[in-house]
């Protein structure tokens, strides 16, 4: 039964969930946090820290995890296969629609564009207020934004291993400066 509850919910979010992985992330944690309890914050939290070290989309993975969880080893595919095969199936369709350029410059994907930074900096703020506890953590959060958009406009070819470079720092600053469970100060 988990199985077919898992892999519901997931369909549900694979149909509606917009803005890529981060606003991904904001969908997951309402979803799984609030609205079903399925995870705690603190759980949640480590999931995506786990998945942001990782190669691959972290919203897949903090996915994958969730429906493993829930479900076992095939709540995990149920997970994957909701979440997944919806924007897969409308990526092929646009994909085979809009070859040849035929999207270029057209203002509904302007739109769509616009529309998805919205979405991202929705789940931005969700998760901000459950994650950023204290003053330690909303310094690591804005000093590694700051450092990577540094980053990115002074060494464009950084890419990969820029940003592992600053999670590496920020987890040695975190692991100096805050102690106990990560979540004490909730």
């Amino acid at each position: 039964m988990h199985v077919l509850e898992v892999f519901t919910v997931f369909l549900r979010l694979g149909l509606s969930s917009f803005g890529g992985p981060v606003a991904h992330l904001g969908f997951f944690r309402a979803e799984f946090v609030e609205r079903r309890a399925w995870l705690s914050d603190a759980e949640y939290a480590e999931l995506v820290a786990v998945a942001n070290f990782l190669p691959g989309p972290s919203s897949s993975q903090v996915g994958l995890a969730v429906g493993l969880r829930r479900a076992g080893w095939a709540g995990a595919g149920a997970a994957w296969l909701g979440f997944t095969l919806p924007s897969a199936l409308l990526m092929a369709l646009l994909g085979g629609t809009l070859a040849g350029g035929a999207a270029d410059g057209a203002g509904w994907v302007q739109g769509v564009k616009l529309a998805a930074v919205a979405v991202v900096a929705q789940a931005v703020a969700g998760m901000w207020g459950a994650l950023v506890t204290d003053r330690v953590r909303a310094g690591l959060a804005l000093g590694a934004a700051a450092a990577l958009l540094v980053l990115s406009a002074w060494w464009p070819g950084a890419g990969g291993w820029g940003t592992l470079g600053v999670l590496g720092l920020c987890a040695v600053i975190g692991w100096r400066t805050l102690r106990g469970p990560a979540a004490e100060g909730r």
